[in-house]
């Protein structure tokens, strides 16, 4: 198994303005698969940014993507960047926030790799809480969040915003309809609600579904077991896939009666 940091998050070092796009994370996750997975097949799982990365990476990459990907799974994300996000408010209420968000995003975008928000996070994690979680709510849940976006660079936080804003990858999915695929949301998801995940669901017939009642945007930490299940799912799907497949090659290629 093998997990990264997205560029600008975690222990990755901080992004360039430049290069904080989903484009960028494609790539980024292609030179990944190349440098440390080079052969045999692989299942992809990403949570909100990073299912937008696998899905920039099936756009980009749709040759290496097509010979290498064997399942999916895509966790509280968007194939239709931000145009669904509602914040839990009215439309109206909502379309003003996306302007709002999109400006002070900006504004971020240019503040550097700094950090000066780490002292402020204890007081935004009401915000935080409300913002990203469901219904019950561990404390420990919102400090390991408020932790996480404390330690993100400015840069980093308000970068790939733009980014996010103008993505529209419902076509691409296209490269995932023959694959084994979960897609999991939260009911009281604010930043990309059930409906995108039922866009993606529309997109791939045969995915399951997965809708976590009373659950937010955080589902790795909020409903951990139900991410697992379905990632140990589409990995069980996947290997008999393969094992039915290479069945079928070696019925082919076996020894035929020949009259003389």
């Amino acid at each position: 198994m093998l997990a990264f940091d997205l560029r600008g998050h975690g222990r990755s070092s901080a992004t360039r303005g430049s290069d904080a796009t989903l484009e960028q994370l494609g790539d980024d996750l292609a030179e990944v698969i190349d440098q440390l997975v080079p052969r045999g097949p692989i299942v992809l799982v990403g949570h909100s940014l990073g299912g937008m990365a696998i899905m920039e990476y099936a756009h980009r990459y749709r040759a290496r993507f097509a010979r290498r990907v064997v399942g999916a799974v895509l966790i509280s994300t968007s194939a239709e960047g931000s145009s669904r996000t509602s914040y839990g408010l009215s439309p109206r209420l909502a379309r003003v926030m996306r302007v709002l968000e999109v400006q002070g995003a900006g504004l971020l975008a240019r503040s550097g790799a700094w950090r000066p928000h780490r002292r402020l996070m204890p007081l935004l994690a009401p915000g935080v809480r409300w913002l990203v979680f469901g219904h019950r709510v561990d404390t420990s849940w919102v400090a390991l969040t408020t932790s996480m976006v404390g330690n993100a660079p400015l840069c980093a936080i308000g970068g790939f915003r733009p980014s996010v804003d103008l993505h529209h990858r419902v076509e691409s999915l296209a490269s995932m309809r023959e694959l084994p695929v979960a897609v999991l949301v939260g009911s009281m998801d604010r930043l990309t609600p059930p409906i995108c995940a039922e866009t993606i669901a529309r997109e791939l017939p045969d995915a399951e579904l997965v809708v976590c009642a009373d659950a937010g945007h955080m589902l790795p930490i909020e409903r951990p077991d139900a991410v697992t299940d379905s990632i140990v799912s589409v990995i069980r799907r996947a290997a008999r896939i393969r094992r039915s497949a290479h069945r079928d090659r070696h019925a082919v290629k076996g020894p035929r009666e020949v009259s003389a």
